[in-house]
């Protein structure tokens, strides 16, 4: 926690009821603290800040006038959430944030009662949103559901779809839309702020209500209401929303708490119908070096508050997709046909190495997921050649048109499947744990996954050159493990894996970043006498039928080992196997994959340590199913 001071007002603030009766300036000093207070705790744990600075004085002022728990706030996406945790509760469990054991990185139910909805994915709190008041008013409850959505997330059509419904509906929902970057409003100002406060006040309110009983009877009613709203979308914006049932209000200065408190106020009062009150802020509010950073420090390793220089160690080898990003820009050098599309993450895929030096090439579609693939399909049906670069959590989104636009047409979309795999403090809601078995099931998709860097250049070589129909390559977050990427990258031979190591009694059959640890596991083995085979499968469609008939056949003992849920790479090996007999001759086959839990956050090895899939787990698997060696000689060694 940050140093106590003198008139520290903020130390007094340990839920939400103790802001009610503050005054202005009161207000003003805590925002001010939760400001300096967000900056100390992120400096020391790392996340997002950018975000959760912009939205401090808003944040102030919805807990100021509304009661929560009993009101539900949702916040999209949640890593705007810090100055909201801080308010309810949190705050001396901060410097836990996005730690083991610690502080979710996002809104979590499972942590607070302030948390009504958890959120790490975008676009979703307005859908939830109208959930809880339709869940209100169907057990005759009265309290206000209120939504913070980022104008980032409003480039989803699930956002669209819920207030489409929600206006149609006509609940009473409060969803508020933080405008930060799009630059989607006029200019903010004083006749702005005004207007605001005007549109939403009582008397204005009446004034609406008594001319609707005057012109209802003369039939003027639709096109009164049209020319008001037409009016108010002149001088303040929002006809769009307004359109699909929304009182609109805004745009206001975000920042302004004389505006903020007010405004919030009176449409706390309103009872009819759904509102949005636009809002207009600044990404990393109050802090100079996240203002003057490109993208406001959004995600941040631990930094020097005074300096604003990230404390980020110097990577012993390229990260995996920037070796992803590399290639494919080297690729687009002799191939005009090749195209990236990103949704919302070039840096993060690395797409924007691509982009610079094939901007018409290049594609970000926003937070999209759905569109992308489809945008991809289209693409691919008309001659181009597409690189969908989407987190495997996130591609979850788009699993639909993966499946309708693309494979049933069978379009060669090339999807780079980034953060494949468990992904440290971000915890559960962006672990990649998914994706093997839901690729895998359908027809005619090829599926692989790199061991090393240079594998993963071999396997966008070799997507490129698949013009026949879909194909995905998965790579995990983070550094590779330092082998040399050739300069040419030769493709690979479809469906087929490759033996690192020869043995003779146990198998080790790995897919993915895996590899390293399966032949540390088979180092392990040979100490105690026990010979091991280690292979790559680099697919797991269409599986190297050949490769695990011999490991099955030679070996007394077959473990395969992946980085993704049960129902994944194992379970096509042991398919494969049954239907071929191989498992009617008394092999031992035991298949690795990560727990049937929701990790939460910790060290990317922790995480594989509690999911057991660490060397000495894999050594162990195979002296347990061999039913030779000892498991305690292992654990020693592990721990040497």
């Amino acid at each position: 926690m940050t140093d106590a001071r003198p008139n520290r007002l903020l130390d007094a603030i340990n839920s939400p009821a103790d802001l009610k009766g503050r005054s202005r300036a009161e207000l003003k000093q805590i925002a001010d603290e939760v400001r300096e207070e967000v900056i100390d705790v992120v400096s020391v744990t790392g996340g997002h800040l950018g975000s959760g600075l912009g939205v401090v004085e808003l944040t102030l002022a919805i807990h100021s006038v509304f009661d929560m728990p009993a009101d539900k706030l949702i916040f999209d996406v949640g890593h705007q959430c810090y100055p909201h945790k801080i308010l309810t509760g949190r705050r001396d469990q901060m410097r836990t944030l996005r730690q083991p054991g610690g502080l979710s990185g996002f809104t979590k139910r499972a942590e607070s009662e302030y948390d009504p909805f958890g959120a790490a994915h975008a676009s979703t709190s307005i859908s939830a949103g109208h959930g809880f008041a339709k869940a209100r008013d169907l057990q005759n409850g009265d309290n206000h559901v209120v939504c913070v959505i980022g104008d980032g997330s409003m480039s989803a059509g699930m956002a669209y779809e819920a207030m489409n419904n929600a206006g149609a509906d006509k609940s009473r929902l409060i969803v508020i839309l933080n405008d930060n970057d799009m630059s989607i409003a006029p200019p903010v100002g004083a006749m702005s702020n005004y207007l605001s406060k005007l549109v939403s006040s009582r008397p204005y309110r009446g004034l609406r209500r008594i001319a609707k009983k005057v012109i209802t009877p003369m039939g003027l009613e639709s096109p009164a209401r049209r020319a008001e709203e037409y009016l108010r979308g002149f001088a303040m914006g929002g006809t769009l929303f307004e359109e699909l049932g929304f009182y609109y209000v805004g745009p206001i200065d975000g920042h302004d708490l004389d505006t903020l408190l007010p405004v919030l106020e009176n449409v706390k009062a309103m009872k009819d119908g759904p509102i949005l009150i636009h809002v207009v802020t600044q990404k990393g509010k109050g802090y100079a070096p996240a203002e003057n950073s490109a993208d406001k420090y959004h995600g941040v390793s631990k930094f020097s508050v005074i300096t604003g220089e990230q404390s980020k160690p110097k990577p012993k080898a390229p990260n995996y997709q920037k070796v992803f990003g590399q290639t494919l820009a080297k690729l687009g050098e002799t191939d005009d046909k090749i195209c990236a599309i990103t949704a919302a993450m070039p840096s993060g895929t690395s797409t924007d190495v691509f982009a610079k030096k094939f901007p018409d090439r290049h594609f970000d579609v926003g937070i999209a997921e759905q569109h992308a693939v489809t945008f991809a399909a289209g693409l691919a049906a008309d001659g181009m050649k597409p690189f969908a670069a989407i987190y495997s959590t996130f591609l979850q989104r788009g699993y639909d048109q993966v499946v309708h636009d693309v494979a049933i047409q069978k379009l060669p979309v090339r999807f780079a499947i980034d953060r494949a795999g468990l992904v440290g403090a971000d915890g559960a809601t962006h672990a990649g744990s998914f994706d093997i078995g839901y690729l895998g099931a359908l027809p005619g998709m090829v599926c692989m996954a790199a061991a090393d860097e240079a594998e993963l250049a071999r396997m966008v070589v070799t997507s490129a050159q698949i013009d026949d129909g879909p194909s995905a390559f998965r790579y995990p977050r983070g550094e590779g493990t330092g082998v040399a990427v050739p300069e040419n990258p030769e493709p690979l031979e479809i469906g087929k894996g490759r033996i690192v190591r020869e043995g003779t009694t146990i198998a080790i059959l790995s897919y993915g970043t895996r590899l390293g640890e399966a032949e540390k596991a088979a180092e392990m083995l040979a100490a105690q006498g026990l010979s091991a085979t280690v292979a790559d499968a680099r697919f797991a469609k269409p599986l190297d039928a050949d490769l695990v008939e011999r490991l099955a056949r030679d070996h007394e003992v077959l473990i395969t080992v992946e980085e993704g849920a049960m129902g994944g790479f194992g379970s096509f090996v042991l398919e494969h196997l049954a239907r071929a007999g191989a498992l009617d001759t008394g092999l031992k086959i035991r298949p690795m994959t990560l727990p049937d839990i929701f990790q939460d956050q910790d060290s990317p090895y922790q995480m594989y340590e509690t999911a057991g899939l660490n060397a000495r787990h894999i050594a162990a698997k195979a002296i347990e199913a061999l039913g030779r060696g000892d498991i305690a000689e292992i654990n020693r060694l592990a721990s040497a």
